[in-house]
């Protein structure tokens, strides 16, 4: 039997209560954590190591360069069967996707955490880590790129966000539901990603990209900050169909000028962004102008695709290619 690696970044799956300070608090060591699995056979086979104990919200996209570099050279060892990474939930959904994007191997990474702390009752740590764990060891977890498994449910990172603040089933493909389940340890899946993207881009980081949240009335002031800022890149959650107030569309003709990709997203949470309306603002006057729609990808999950993008010294057609379906 091979073995699979469990990388420790932190998170709610790590924390107690403290009586004094009123909160949750990091605690649990991963060796504490792991060792309520003690009788399940997998364990023995676990590599464990902790890479850091960060609340989710402290990671950063240089965390997660690390940490893929780190995942690619366990997935490079012939005894590994693949990798589950511990994270908080609130930027889980970017790391996983950050993975999904740079790692080279047909090994399934899983990205897992906790939505209540180990002084709750319901406590779902130890769940969502032996299911995580189990879906590793399935040869039916092959070739499907980076998933995160919470609450008995398996969802590719290109699809799932997280969209409730406190719902154990948090996690969701809202658009195209779940690839599979765990049922009484059994790894079940339903379906494939028929727009599954095998990126593999090389893991390099241009940090200096933003997202931005469109809204009635907004102006273009918030682009002319970032173009002084010298940003390389803005994503936009426009709205609905990709579509922006006439008057940013000066500030956007500025930002492409001044050399800045920018990128089209929606801030509704299901659907795809396309060039329908040729209104000022709209999204074909949009694409005219040189923005670059989005797809289906929700603002936060674009945003590191066009970091690695410009990291990868990709032009304004290799970035349109990346992000079509």
């Amino acid at each position: 039997m091979q073995n699979v690696a469990l990388i420790y970044t932190g998170g709610t799956i790590g924390m107690t209560v403290d009586e004094s300070l009123h909160g949750a608090i990091p605690t649990l060591t991963p060796e504490e954590i792991t060792n309520t699995l003690s009788g399940i056979d997998e364990f023995n086979h676990l590599f464990v190591e902790e890479f850091s104990r960060k609340q989710s919200p402290a990671i950063t996209p240089k965390d997660m360069k690390q940490l893929s570099k780190l995942v690619q050279n366990y997935v490079d060892r012939d005894d590994i069967a693949g990798v589950v990474i511990v994270h908080g939930t609130d930027t889980l959904e970017e790391t996983a996707f950050y993975l999904h994007c740079t790692i080279r191997s047909n090994k399934p990474v899983v990205v897992t955490g906790s939505m209540k702390n180990a002084s709750e009752l319901g406590y779902d740590g130890v769940t969502n880590l032996f299911s995580s764990i189990r879906v590793c060891f399935s040869p039916l977890s092959m070739g499907k790129g980076t998933l995160v498994v919470l609450n008995d449910t398996i969802n590719s990172a290109i699809e799932v966000t997280k969209t409730h603040t406190m719902s154990l089933d948090t996690f969701k493909s809202i658009e195209f539901g779940p690839l599979g389940i765990i049922d009484q340890g059994e790894v079940i899946y339903y379906r494939e990603i028929t727009h599954f993207k095998d990126y593999r881009l090389n893991n390099t980081l241009v940090d200096d990209v933003y997202l931005i949240k469109a809204y009635a009335g907004m102006s273009g002031d918030l682009i002319d900050h970032l173009i002084e800022q010298e940003a390389r890149g803005i994503v936009i959650e426009a709205l609905g169909r990709g579509n922006l107030p006439p008057i940013m569309v000066d500030a956007i003709d500025r930002a492409i000028n001044s050399g800045i990709y920018i990128v089209i997203v929606s801030r509704c949470v299901s659907g795809r962004v396309l060039d329908s309306y040729a209104y000022p603002g709209g999204g074909k006057d949009l694409v005219n102008r040189g923005c670059i729609l989005g797809g289906s990808l929700n603002g936060q999950k674009a945003r590191i695709l066009l970091m690695l993008a410009i990291s990868n010294d990709y032009d304004h057609e290799d970035i349109e290619n990346l992000f079509s379906l």
